[in-house]
Order: structure tokens, then sequence, then C-alpha cells
């Protein structure tokens, strides 16, 4: 559970393991790149381009498993580096580089299946003005500040789809199903949420015995989180005003609610929030 950790930093820093972990090893073949990134290329990173870099460095954006990070080789091509390059005036030069030459995730085909996911609406049904989708544990208490904070945007006219997943231990599942497989979804949510962190006991048809279709589609639901990139819950996906695809990890602060609602802003006085303004 990650309260402020964007998902594609926590991918990029587990690439970036792989790749000194990769320098270990023994280098074979790859004989058209610098010899410095023989190890990487046999461990089976791939390179995606290479490119001019501040300082007479060169650049590489290396790929592995859909995720990518930045090396570069010294102008000799005998050493390498990794880690985030800084100009003499403070620029994040390799923020910079990220932006313009590693490639986008592109997350269309995954949104096309949100609307068929297990899913709880809150908010108006007919006619809403916008609408994200939150993957959300019943026990991750970031997705209770979330459910909190989105409450005054969904009386202003956001639908919210909450997609129950089950990744914060054995009571994650049965709540999920609990809430699933109440005649009223959105009532049993509701509840659920606002009675956030007190005890909880489950009822006996709460469980995967009980309800396979319904635990099976939440099983489904956490694969449909990690075709999005999102490691940890709260989860936010939404299409931005020019219909780009924009996903969102952790608990947002406050004021990128209006981006991701596409709503103005709204008065938010819970006293449990100032620490997300």
């Amino acid at each position: 559970m990650k309260a402020s950790i964007p998902t594609h930093k926590i991918a990029k820093l587990s690439l970036m393991a792989a790749v000194v972990a990769a320098f270990s090893l023994s280098a074979t073949g790859a004989e058209s790149y610098p010899k410095v990134l023989q190890p990487a290329i046999s461990s089976g990173l791939q390179v995606v381009r290479q490119f001019p870099a501040s300082s007479g460095l060169t650049g590489w954006v290396l790929s592995q498993g859909g995720q990518h990070s930045l090396v570069y080789t010294t102008a000799d091509k005998k050493t390498l580096l990794a880690g985030a390059l800084i100009g003499e005036n403070g620029e994040n030069l390799s923020a910079k580089y990220e932006e313009k030459f590693i490639p986008k995730p592109d997350f269309s085909v995954a949104f096309q299946q949100l609307d068929n996911a297990a899913h709880v609406v809150e908010g108006p049904t007919k006619a809403p003005k916008s609408s994200v989708y939150v993957f959300v544990d019943p026990n991750c208490p970031y997705c209770h500040f979330l459910w909190q904070a989105l409450q005054p945007y969904e009386a202003a006219g956001l639908q919210v789809r909450w997609i129950p997943v089950a990744t914060l231990g054995p009571t994650s599942m049965p709540k999920a199903i609990e809430i699933l497989a109440a005649a009223d979804k959105t009532g049993a949510f509701r509840q659920m949420e606002q009675n956030h962190g007190k005890p909880w006991s489950p009822s006996k048809q709460a469980s995967e015995t009980a309800q396979p279709a319904i635990a099976a589609a939440i099983k489904k639901n956490g694969l449909l989180m990690a075709a999005f990139g999102l490691a940890g819950t709260p989860g936010v996906v939404w299409r931005d005003k020019q219909g780009k695809v924009q996903v969102k990890s952790g608990m947002p602060r406050l004021s990128e609610l209006p981006a991701i609602t596409g709503l103005p802003e709204q008065v938010i006085n819970d006293p449990s929030l100032a620490k997300f303004r």
C-alpha cells in the first residue's frame, strides 16, 4: 500500500535494480553495443534506443518486462552510469530525457475492460458530469481517505466506479465478496467505508467457497489492476480532457482532484484529509 510513490517510479526502481545486478554476470554477445552494456543485454534487457546526453554522455533506454529505464555511458564507452543526472543549475536532466525518450504506456486496451469489471457505482447513475474508476481494497486506509475526499465531487456530478480487489490480508477477500454479493452493492460499500477500521465479522456467505463466481471476479479485478501497472491501492484510472487514459497510484493530493475528476475544485473540510492538501 503506497500513499504517494507513483507506480512508474516503483517499476523504474525495480528495473534499475535489475540493470545494476546484470553487471555482475559474464558478458556474451551483443557486440554492437559498448562492452560495458553487454552483461545487461546478455541477462535479458533490451536496448530500445540511444541518444546524445549532456557532457558527452550517451543515453540508453533499456527495457525489461514492458518497463523502461535509463543508463548512460561515458565518451570512452568504458564506464556506465545509473541514476539521476543533475545539471549545473539543478535541472533534473534524467527527468527531461525520460519524458522525451521513454515510450509512454498504452492503457487503451485495459481501459476498455473496466466497465465489464465487477464494481460498485457511487454518484449519479444517469448523465454524470464525469467519471473515474478506482481500484479499492476494503482494508486500505488510503482508499478510505480517497472515498472521503471524493464525496463532495460525487455530490457535484462525479460518478465513481469502485473496483474491489483483495490485496491487503485475509479479510480483504470476504469483505469484497460481502460488498459484491449484496442486493444493494452501493449501500454495502458505503456501510463498509463508514465503518472503516471498526471490528468486522464475515457472514457465512462471504467466502470463496460460498461465492466462487464473485471471488473469481475479484481476482480478475486484481489482474486488471496489474494491467495498469498498479502495484497497490487506491489506483485511479480516468480519461483526461484530451481523451488520454491517465493512471494515478496512491492517494492523490487534494489539489489534484479537479484534474482527475474534470470538475471544479470542491470544498473539503474533513480534518482527517488536511495532510493531503
